[in-house]
């Protein structure tokens, strides 16, 4: 039974991992960065798989550590899903 649970737990992380890895990536930058309420406020482009045009909106973060390697006015690269109905911020890096 253990070695089927640690076989299971396996599975769901590698399929978590290709699922994040096939968002696409979207330009954007950082407008506030609010970590008590562990939001962050992006002006992006198209987010093809939400379909979604640019705009400037918050978003929820799935880790408060992303908020963390960012700051307003950053250029940034990120992905982005709809998780439990909130959009959420799953990766974020300031661009080159």
């Amino acid at each position: 039974m253990k070695k089927l649970l640690t076989a299971l737990s396996a599975a769901l992380l590698a399929a978590a991992a290709f699922a994040q890895a096939a968002l696409p990536s979207v330009e954007g930058e950082v407008r506030k960065v609010d970590t008590d309420a562990k939001k962050i406020t992006l002006k992006h482009g198209d987010i093809p798989n939400l379909e979604m045009t640019g705009m400037t909106m918050v978003f929820r973060v799935s880790d408060s550590a992303l908020l963390t390697k960012v700051k307003p006015g950053d250029k940034v690269q990120f992905t982005a899903d709809k998780v439990d109905g909130a959009l959420t911020v799953l990766s974020i890096a300031p661009s080159n």
